[in-house]
């Protein structure tokens, strides 16, 4: 009897252990949410160098070191290119603010009459002049702040990832001196490393398709800045599902403002929705294979908690960061519950070990 209640109890105790060790975790997302975010992305970044460097690898001759080199290269000087290219698009736009309030102003005393209001329509002048300017402009400068000050550190955590990770490999035998644990460490690391590469590339791809052919779409029907809005779509297109979402609206709210034609709105929305949808209901999923395994009521909670937590940075990491949940809590017996029911199949274990992953990444590394 004693020992039932014994062993009672010590169940009791790792269960409220589990719960305020969840609880800190969740406190510590939070408060430290802005240095964790940066480090998320840096380390993501890397995971992107390195899943690049080891396809170099794989098909070239080039060394570790030369590979990562290269990948780093292509992957910082792609951002800042892509990074260039909006600002430079901002810049236009908002100088072509004159055009775009007239034809604002035109939709609005449209919608004003349709709607049957008496006159006379409101304007975006009269809009602005009930916003607060200074405050506004505050804000905005401080948004572009932080969004310069993130990239700085983003950059600098990379550079000290890609340092600690080449003495990763003595650090996990001073850990796991057991040799056992040590393999099984490593198998853990290398699925989670595995599948957030493969995940990386294979969204890569896609997004770089999808905002291609978005680009030659709406450059066919004539709207402008088609360049910026196809950028924009590529980002948004790492987002789960609201992504796609939000890559149809934007660019149909610029046609509504733009043309006068309904069919040329339809056309926008038509096009861009149909890459969205045929790219990702029929050809990302074959690409994608067991990279995620997630259900897709999970990738949606997933969004909404990480999302509220990190921001838009969140938005990003939500659908990795909860596959590395899920193959850490597959690998112990009392969590491994929360893995099957964060997984699509009910395998976990599936998540990071499928075979394209191999075929795509032939000389990976050993940790």
């Amino acid at each position: 009897m004693r020992k039932r209640m014994g062993v009672s109890l010590g169940a009791a105790e790792q269960s409220a252990l589990v719960i305020l060790a969840i609880a800190a975790i969740i406190s510590g997302l939070i408060f430290f949410a802005s240095a964790l975010s940066q480090f998320a992305l840096a380390a993501l970044l890397w995971l992107g160098v390195s899943g690049f460097a080891t396809w170099l690898q794989g098909n070239t001759r080039l060394p570790r070191w030369a590979a990562l080199s290269v990948g780093g290269l292509v992957v910082v000087g792609a951002a800042g290119i892509i990074g260039v290219l909006l600002a430079r698009t901002i810049a236009d736009m908002a100088g072509e603010f004159d055009l775009y309030r007239d034809r604002m102003n035109a939709l609005i005393a449209q919608t004003h009459a349709m709607v049957g209001l008496p006159p006379p329509p409101p304007t975006i002048q009269l809009l602005l002049e009930r916003v607060d300017a200074a405050s506004w402009l505050a804000q905005t400068a401080g948004s572009l702040q932080s969004i310069m000050a993130d990239a700085v550190f983003i950059l600098i955590y990379l550079g000290f990832i890609f340092g600690a990770s080449a003495a990763m490999s003595q650090k996990l035998d001073r850990i796991f001196p057991v040799p056992k644990r040590r393999d099984r460490a490593r198998r853990v690391i290398s699925r989670i490393k595995a599948s957030m590469e493969m995940y990386l590339w294979t969204q890569t791809i896609i997004s770089l398709g999808i905002s291609g052919l978005t680009l030659a779409t709406l450059q066919i029907l004539g709207l402008e800045n088609a360049l910026f809005w196809s950028l924009i779509i590529f980002f948004l297109n790492y987002i789960p599902t609201l992504g796609s979402i939000l890559a149809t609206v934007l660019p149909t709210l610029v046609a509504i403002v733009q043309f006068d034609q309904v069919w040329q709105i339809a056309a926008v929305a038509l096009g861009t929705g149909f890459w969205q949808f045929s790219i990702g209901n029929f050809i990302q999923p074959r690409l994608m294979g067991d990279s995620l395994n997630l259900s897709a009521l999970v990738v949606l909670l997933s969004l909404a908690l990480w999302g509220s937590v990190w921001g838009i940075a969140g938005a990003f990491l939500a659908a990795p960061l909860t596959v590395a949940m899920m193959i850490v809590l597959a690998q112990f017996p009392s969590t491994r519950w929360l893995a099957i029911l964060l997984s699509a199949d009910g395998r976990p274990e599936r998540g990071g070990s499928d075979k394209k992953k191999r075929r795509l990444f032939k000389a990976q590394p050993s940790l």
